[in-house]
Parts: C-alpha cells; structure tokens; sequence
C-alpha cells in the first residue's frame, strides 16, 4: 500500500472526483481531500491510498496533467515531518 500526495486540486474538488479520477488506474483504498474548515472548500491538497503498482501507475498517468481547467501534482508521500523546534 502506498500513499499519494495530490496537490493542485481545484477548490470544487469532492471526495468523489477524485475517487473517479484515481479508480481509472485501480482500486482506491482511501483518500482525504484537505478542506478549509470555514468554507468546505478543497484547499488543494489532498492523499490517496493505492496498491504500490496502480499508485506508480497513477503517478505516471496523472502528473502534470489537467484536471478541471489546474494542473494536478502526483507523487510518493513522504510523510509529514513533525517540528518541534530545535535544540
């Protein structure tokens, strides 16, 4: 299982488009579009999780492409780094 880092996103992005856009290439396991808390709005970003084949499938088919009139990024997430400051 991989996890997909999905940036570019249109504000009117649903968990739905993006279910269709990334089910063309396999099964989608599950997927979060982040969202504005006051507007309900995409904010752009969001990650999907597929099996490791069909998430390199959907890399190689989806980046740099158009989707709704953006440009979408796909790629590998590399996990969130947590910052807490130095020491």
């Amino acid at each position: 299982m991989l996890t997909l880092f999905v940036h570019g996103l249109p504000p009117s992005t649903t968990d739905a488009d993006l279910r269709e856009l990334f089910g063309g290439y396999g099964k989608v396991f599950d997927l979060k579009v982040s969202r504005d808390l006051f507007t309900g709005q995409a904010r752009g970003v969001a990650t999907v999780d597929m099996e490791g084949h069909e998430a390199r499938a959907a890399i190689s088919g989806l980046d740099g492409q158009d989707f709704e009139g953006r440009t979408i990024y796909v790629a590998l997430d590399k996990g969130r780094k947590t910052g807490r400051g130095r020491r």
